[in-house]
């Protein structure tokens, strides 16, 4: 068996002896047991662990702040700071909207990057017919950037 097909069976038993729910703390509480197929996945020294929850908390507190962008039309809310696919390696970093938009390569980036996670939007979203409209609009989108 597979690791992807042992951890959905793992997710399962857990999500069945809790009412359908899949909780994270429930994950958590049964890939403690190092006899699990989940503990490999978990970063269980604390030092780590808790770097990484930091590196998390500052992802969080960077995509909070938020910008107005004024057009013809309406002002707009949108966040501040965006991460380009170009910028996720090592530590990854984030970029003023108002930067990539101005330069013509990066705005380029983003709106593939955007293609990208409309895509991502579209599997997760398939069964709606109630969005059909929008993924046509999403193809014309995807024809003009890629």
């Amino acid at each position: 068996m597979e690791e992807k097909d042992t951890i959905v069976q793992e997710l399962e038993s857990i999500r069945k002896s809790n009412n359908g729910i899949l909780s994270p703390r429930a994950v958590i509480e049964a890939a403690a047991d190092e006899k699990s197929p989940l503990h490999s996945r978990f970063t269980w020294d604390d030092t780590e662990a808790a770097e990484q929850y930091r590196l998390w908390q500052a992802r969080q507190l960077i995509r909070l702040i938020v910008t107005i962008v004024p057009t013809e039309k309406k002002e707009y809310t949108v966040r501040q700071y965006i991460s380009l696919s170009q910028d996720r390696v090592v530590d990854g970093g984030y970029r003023l909207v108002t930067d990539v938009v101005s330069d013509l390569e990066l705005r380029k980036q983003m709106l593939i990057d955007a293609v990208k996670e409309l895509r991502i939007f579209r599997i997760k979203y398939a069964r709606l017919n109630e969005l059909a409209g929008v993924f046509a609009e999403m193809d014309k989108l995807e024809k003009a950037v890629i």
